[in-house]
């Protein structure tokens, strides 16, 4: 258990870097315009040169440590997944990180995400923190069922193409449909649809990017796959 768990951490060590980064250049200066749109309603104010490039230097290196500890926390659970799930994740030894990247993704954010979305500087949530906390634990809960029921669904349908459809049928509709009957949880205060959308595909496609990254990166630290690792098919190839 400890390589694969030591190689979950040097993996999520590695990604969390770059996650933090991410979030340092991209993500925080994107929440910071929000916040002076969404209190000063685009109008901002001059605090000094030198207390605001301080506090940007603390606020990038917060980041970036947040991003590494996130990314290990994340590559120490993908790790452990894999010791203890390998043999019931299908697909070979190189897609297996990826099917358990995936689920990850699916339990810990898209699932709380369907009735949850993220929420932008400026925005209100309507319900109370003990609320969406208990919320939140069941969409994750929610989330790994949505897994679980693709996986076995992918296994019963017996063909890869069709597998991958039955699959990813119930992730899907639940994707479609569960955000359509779930009330609206948070206000848009000042913000207009368009850069609250903007925001949300941002933290999206960090998180997908994170998970991805997680992925490959354990694969790549992984050891090197033998015929014995993989599928007939990958054999001829």
């Amino acid at each position: 258990m400890w390589p694969t768990l030591k190689r979950g951490v040097a993996a999520g060590g590695l990604v969390g870097v770059v996650y933090g980064l991410f979030t340092a250049v991209v993500v925080h200066p994107l929440t910071a315009s929000l916040a002076e749109i969404a209190h000063h309603g685009g109008h901002g104010h001059d605090a000094g040169a030198h207390s605001h490039a301080v506090s940007e230097t603390t606020t990038a290196v917060v980041s970036v440590g947040s991003g590494v500890l996130w990314g290990i926390f994340l590559g120490a659970a993908l790790g452990l997944a894999y010791y203890f799930l390998e043999p019931a994740v299908p697909g070979s030894s190189a897609t297996r990180p990826y099917v358990l990247a995936g689920a990850g993704f699916l339990t810990v954010s898209v699932g709380p995400w369907l009735a949850l979305p993220p929420v932008a500087p400026g925005m209100e949530h309507q319900l109370a923190a003990s609320t969406r906390l208990v919320l939140y634990a069941g969409l994750m809960l929610a989330g790994a069922v949505l897994a679980v029921l693709g996986t076995a669904l992918y296994r019963r349908a017996g063909d890869r193409r069709r597998g991958v459809a039955a699959g990813l049928a119930p992730i899907v509709a639940a994707v479609a449909v569960v955000p359509l009957l779930t009330p609206t949880v948070v206000t848009a205060g000042g913000l207009s649809t368009d850069l609250v959308a903007a925001y949300r595909g941002l933290v999206v496609f960090g998180q997908a990017g994170l998970w991805f990254g997680l992925a490959t990166a354990f694969r790549w630290l992984g050891p090197a796959p033998t015929n014995l690792d993989l599928t007939p098919h990958e054999t001829q190839i």
